[in-house]
């Protein structure tokens, strides 16, 4: 079973908002007590969290579906929904968080640094919060917003210093070992490091880190073995340490070939931009020649120092077993560490920018399509697109209200200078989950008719209250079709379109 892995996806989903009630005070001797709806709770967010005792993702490997837990519905008496928690999910310093089209959101780096990657759905409100002096009683309330749902990929990169890279069995476990305290697995068969060990070195007055890189071979930055795999934990390095085998018995290799097919898989691999790393090629390099305690060895490595040095390179004869020239290398890897950390210790403050929303910006867009089915209209935005997703559309009064908030953010207007009509189709949301209906420009929303208490109704009321010469022709109108009316019934009765009881006695 694998014990470390630096690479996963991970499939997230943020807990949905707890719905808002529609609920009446019922209280003795109040029998007019109002609404009292309360608001449902907020969905719980993911958030990944630099844990210092997380070294591996090896936990979202076997388990990588996390969901947030959902927020309570409210309830009546004013009692609002309780918040769902957030899922807090603990994640090694130096995981990059990528998009599933590689967009890098976030590099955690730092104690206790954090990321969102899904954000709780809004709790809906109840009829209480939304009553106004417009609308006492509503007897609709909004039901919670989805949670965020998306997948992520995180990639561990070591926060090292110093990369100790070269072929497999080089020795570069050995000489972490006694560089440091770490304790990696030595053995004589290659890839015996499966994973990157890291360990702290001191050297007089600094303090850094050096990694022991898996081994490399040719074609590692396409893939083969296990180069392409940790080539990823190089990319924070300041300074490369080539730890060349000199004691090898394998055909075809001397420590200059090795140093080519090295430095070629090196400069073949593209670091990610997006974190502003520099390319492999560009790092600090020291050569370590190994194995000096075997007397060939230390012969082959006085041999090829010369031309080595010649290309510029920092060349250093040690033997890990031995422990002999591990001081001058420990100061030196120092010395470029130090030199790395004075040239970025000069961080520029970054600017802020504000970007004032425009005044003409409504928010939206009306974007007219053609579809299979016909031409639509498609509503595009943040605001409606929460708004349809809020609406009870089995409430006629919720989507009345509804409609109330899209004509007064201009949707309606939009839609006729886009070139919709009485009975055009309008979509409004996700294309995917999108709300579809046949548009009517004049429909009345209905919640803006409840002004008054229950019972009572705009439209059974008048606009404003009439003067009294408005009044006297109201009555003189009443009479006078009063009068006509009698007459037109006289009229009938004496054609004999329609008799009484005592017409019928006087006939007898």
């Amino acid at each position: 079973m694998a014990s470390f892995v630096d690479r996963v996806v991970l499939h997230v989903a943020a807990g949905d908002g707890g719905h808002g009630v529609a609920s009446v005070k019922r209280e003795k001797f109040k029998p007019l007590g109002g609404p009292d709806g309360g608001n449902g709770g907020r969905g719980g967010s993911v958030v990944l969290r630099v844990d210092p005792q997380a070294t591996t993702l090896l936990d979202y490997h076997h388990h990588p579906h996390r969901k947030a837990p959902n927020g309570k519905p409210g309830a009546g008496d004013e009692r609002n929904g309780a918040d769902g928690e957030d899922l807090v999910l603990p994640v090694p310093e130096g995981t990059v968080v990528k998009a599933a089209d590689g967009e890098v959101l976030a590099d955690l780096v730092g104690q206790h640094a954090e990321f969102v990657i899904a954000r709780g759905g809004r709790g809906g409100l109840g009829n209480k919060a939304l009553a106004s002096p417009r609308r006492k009683a509503p007897g609709f309330a909004l039901l919670g917003e989805p949670g965020d749902a998306r997948d992520v990929v995180l990639e561990l990169k070591s926060l090292a210093d110093v990369a100790l890279i070269g072929f497999p069995s080089a020795g570069k476990s050995s000489l972490v070992s006694v560089l440091s305290a770490a304790k990696p697995k030595i053995a004589d068969y290659p890839f015996t490091t499966l994973v990157p060990n890291l360990g702290v070195v001191v050297a007089g007055d600094e303090r850094f880190t050096v990694a022991d890189v898996p081994g490399l071979i040719p074609g590692a930055h396409q893939g083969k073995g296990l180069g392409l795999e940790f080539l990823r934990h190089v990319e924070r390095c300041s300074v490369l340490v080539h730890v060349i085998d000199c004691a090898t018995l394998e055909p075809g290799r001397d420590p200059m070939t090795d140093l080519d097919v090295i430095e070629e898989e090196l400069a073949q691999y593209v670091p990610d931009d997006s974190l502003g790393g520099r390319p492999l090629g560009e790092r600090t390099r020291i050569v370590v020649l190994n194995k000096a305690d075997v007397p060939e060895a230390r012969e082959l490595a006085e041999m090829v120092r010369p031309d080595l040095e010649a290309r510029g390179l920092e060349v250093f004869v040690v033997s890990a077993v031995a422990r002999t020239g591990l001081r001058e290398l420990t100061f030196a890897m120092a010395r470029h560490v130090a030199e790395h950390r004075k040239e970025i210790e000069v961080v520029e403050q970054p600017r802020i920018v504000l970007r004032p929303k425009a005044v003409d910006d409504s928010g939206f867009r009306v974007v007219k399509e053609m579809t299979p089915d016909g031409e639509v209209f498609r509503v595009d935005g943040e605001r409606p697109t929460r708004w349809v997703r809020q609406t009870d559309f089995s409430n006629d009064e919720a989507v009345g209200y509804l409609a109330d908030r899209l004509a007064r953010a201009g949707v309606e207007e939009a839609l006729f200078k886009a070139g919709a009509v009485a009975g055009a189709t309008v979509v409004i949301g996700p294309r995917d989950n999108a709300v579809v209906f046949d548009w009517e420009p004049t429909m009345s929303a209905g919640a803006e008719l409840l002004t008054g208490p229950r019972g009572t109704d705009l439209r059974l009321e008048e606009g404003s209250r009439p003067t009294r010469d408005q009044k006297r022709s109201e009555y003189a109108d009443r009479r006078a079709a009063k009068t006509a009316a009698r007459d037109e019934l006289a009229t009938e009765r004496r054609a004999g379109h329609w008799t009484t009881a005592a017409d019928e006695d006087d006939v007898e």
